[in-house]
């Protein structure tokens, strides 16, 4: 059993679960009219509403008490301080100094971290000016139009993800595209209509080891030196962003177009490092730094805000209480804002890479709950696809709305009927329509009472369901980078609380481990095999069907 469980504030919010489990967030508002108030916070250019969430003073209370109980405050002062709080891979978790130009040093076994972060910095805009401004040319001296990254999870998702939040600030100095997937269909599709003359490549692997990246790697050498006939051609048209710099020379990449990454780094956190590079390509490092800046003010109300008014806190505080203690089993995101379209993606990964574990910190294993399943989509394609689950499943689903008061790109009528619905389903999820209320209304339409009787059980909504609300005054570079920041300290706060690592991924590496076992069984069929029989036999039919 994990220490956790002996907490007195956790024994106490267990009984404070067990004791309002039937309650109805339409009666919390009934008799607190205030609850907005109460259960709100701003910060910067962005407001997180709670109140619709099933907690009252009592629970809150507990809350904090359990903070106080984990020694929150420590952790996140050892966390900032650079010290190994990744214990399974004793590292550093220093993802913020990536952010950070102006506060004091932080050294990792004698390594000035601010000294290398500025230096990779000031490459990262050297390099974004002169493919930007066309000083970097291609073999055949044509400037760089297309940049292609090749990448997968943290080396994909968060660059992506950003680039499609921020496309309209961006100046089309050029065009970039993302290749994840293995699955050949993705890199010929994305190669046909590019010219290999005007294309740059970013191989982002940390170890340059990862299979699906450096098998898309070498397609692309091969479509690049099959154009230029000439090997010398991949200086001009491949740099890496690795922390294995051996084996990117040996692949064939330059030493000077070479980006640093470090181990204190994980992967799903590495966007603010040269892992966004074609952020800075694509936007500008100007904006690239508005983005690191939002992150850098998150960080600094996350160090200092009282922990009754901190932003990441709540949202970990809340994501514990509706997962652990209610037994929700995902929780949903749902962006009102079709920039924001990759998020769910890209959190899917923040936050169950990190949190998604079983056992505690001392590897014991743990009897409750840890991080809900994240998916989601966006909130006007939801509503028109799985929001009737939502409403109406019999699973309760909490979940965060995310929109933007001002929109990048007002059309008359849009943002309002848009934001109409962003208002309207948060209120719905909560209050719900009784049997009563149904009834009601068919019996003003004038419907007969059999037809009342056989339709009104399928149109009750019991509503209860919580959701939170976070409303950006606009979408820009900065408010992104704070958005981000906001939920990797919730994904923080949260591992804490549940006395996890948030910060290895085990889980990744057993189904890499068997995938290169296989693939050598896969291209040749002598090679011996030892599998289960349900593998050997799939593995078997695979090669008889291609050998027809």
């Amino acid at each position: 059993m994990s220490t956790r469980e002996q907490l007195p504030s956790w024994k106490l919010l267990s009984a404070i679960a067990e004791k309002k489990k039937a309650q109805h967030l339409n009666d919390l508002f009934a008799v607190d009219a205030n609850r907005f108030e109460k259960y709100s916070m701003s910060f910067d250019e962005i407001l997180l509403d709670y109140s619709k969430n099933r907690i009252d003073d009592e629970t809150i209370e507990a809350l904090q008490s359990l903070l106080e109980e984990v020694d929150i405050t420590s952790w996140r002062d050892r966390m900032f301080a650079g010290e190994r709080i990744n214990k399974t891979e004793n590292r550093a978790v220093l993802h913020t100094a990536l952010r950070d130009s102006v506060s004091a040093d932080v050294s990792v076994d004698g390594q000035n971290v601010r000294a290398s972060v500025e230096q990779q910095l000031l490459k990262i805009k050297s390099f974004s000016d002169k493919v930007r401004q066309g000083k970097w040319l291609g073999y055949s001296g044509k400037r760089i139009t297309d940049v292609v990254n090749l990448g997968v999870g943290g080396s994909n998702l968060g660059p992506q993800m950003v680039t499609e939040a921020l496309k309209h600030y961006s100046d089309n100095s050029v065009n970039v595209h993302y290749v994840s997937n293995v699955d050949g269909a993705q890199i010929v599709e994305t190669l046909r209509p590019l010219d290999p003359q005007k294309v740059l490549f970013i191989v982002s692997s940390k170890t340059f080891t990862t299979a699906e990246t450096m098998t898309n790697a070498r397609t692309a050498m091969n479509w690049l030196t099959a154009a230029s006939f000439d090997q010398s051609s991949i200086a001009k048209h491949f740099v890496a962003v690795t922390a294995n710099t051996e084996n990117a020379q040996a692949f064939g990449i330059e030493a000077e177009n070479i980006f640093d990454m470090w181990d204190w780094v994980g992967g799903r956190f590495s966007l603010w490092s040269a892992i966004g590079l074609p952020i800075a390509l694509d936007l500008g490092f100007d904006k690239f730094k508005e983005l690191l800046a939002g992150a850098k003010s998150m960080d600094d109300h996350f160090k200092r805000a009282p922990l009754t008014h901190n932003m990441p806190v709540t949202l970990a505080l809340l994501s514990l209480w509706n997962t652990t203690f209610l037994g929700a089993k995902s929780q949903a995101i749902l962006p009102y804002d079709q920039t924001l379209h990759r998020l769910a993606a890209y959190l899917q990964q923040a936050e169950m890479e990190s949190n998604g574990k079983s056992v505690n910190v001392n590897g014991e294993t743990l009897s409750y709950a840890t991080v809900p399943s994240i998916w989601g989509e966006l909130g006007i394609n939801g509503q028109h696809a799985f929001y009737q689950y939502l409403h109406q499943s019999n699973n309760i689903v909490p979940a965060d709305f995310i929109g933007s008061i001002e929109s990048v790109t007002p059309v008359a009528g849009h943002h309002e009927t848009l934001m109409s619905n962003f208002f309207a389903q948060t209120q719905a999820l909560m209050t719900g329509v009784s049997e009563a209320q149904v009834r009601a209304d068919l019996k003003a339409k004038g419907r007969t009472d059999e037809f009342i009787d056989m339709v009104a059980p399928h149109k009750v909504h019991q509503g209860n369901r919580p959701t939170n609300t976070i409303l950006l005054h606009r979408l820009s570079p900065k408010t992104l980078g704070s958005l981000i920041a906001l939920y990797e300290h919730k994904i923080f706060v949260h591992g804490v609380l549940l006395d996890i690592c948030s910060f290895d991924q085990w889980g990744v590496e057993l189904g890499k481990g068997l995938a290169k076992t296989i693939q050598a069984q896969l291209e040749d069929e002598s090679a011996p095999r030892e599998h289960d029989s349900s593998t050997e036999q799939l593995i078997r039919y695979f090669h008889q069907v291609r050998s027809q």
